[in-house]
């Protein structure tokens, strides 16, 4: 493996679970077993080491949320497709997740670019979102927004057992599944139009 990309996937990691802040070139070099100077070499800066990490964590969402519409109906079938990929992607590469949560927190000029680069995701979920509305399969409101709302508690839920191991409590896969349960239950009693 090229070192540029161990040091992408080390400052995942570290920026997913120890958060910007608590993340030094000088203890990922130490993991990583080089040099500060050799970081420096293929990402100039820090910020920049953090633009990398933030372009690639969205590219894998981006490629694992396609995955999931390929592999879907029109409908609650592609929502309830897409959560459960999320939540996989949760299980089995948790620092990404972490590291676009930080995102959030981090704010200008990280979360520009950011939302940026999530343009092209937000614009297609609107489009498919008026459409579906248009044809009565998901209820009517402001497309835009529902996308934002949707990716904020699918975030927020797919995460949260991070934040609760973080603070001592120990998360099971059952937990895991009941909570992606609970939030589907949610999301297809709001969004799913009752038959009249």
């Amino acid at each position: 493996m090229k070192t540029s990309d161990r040091i992408l996937i080390a400052a995942t990691v570290a920026f997913g679970e120890n958060g910007y802040d608590g993340t030094s070139l000088d203890s990922l070099a130490l993991e990583l077993g080089i040099r500060k100077q050799s970081i420096l070499y293929h990402y100039p800066t820090k910020e920049a080491l953090l633009d990398a990490t933030v372009a690639d964590a969205i590219e894998v969402l981006a490629l694992a949320l396609s995955d999931a519409v390929t592999k879907s109906e029109d409908g609650w079938d592609r929502i309830e497709k897409m959560v459960r990929r999320v939540f996989r992607l949760a299980i089995q590469r948790p620092e990404l997740l972490g590291l676009l949560r930080e995102v959030s927190r981090l704010g200008p000029p990280t979360l520009t670019k950011a939302v940026k680069d999530f343009d092209p995701l937000i614009k297609g979920a609107t489009k498919w979102l008026k459409s579906e509305m248009a044809n009565g399969k998901i209820v009517e409101s402001d497309p835009y927004l529902l996308v934002l709302s949707m990716y904020s508690v699918i975030m927020g839920a797919a995460t949260e057992g991070n934040l609760l191991e973080a603070i001592g409590v120990q998360q099971t896969p059952r937990d895991v599944v009941l909570r992606r349960k609970e939030l589907l239950r949610f999301l297809k009693s709001a969004l799913v139009p009752v038959p009249k």
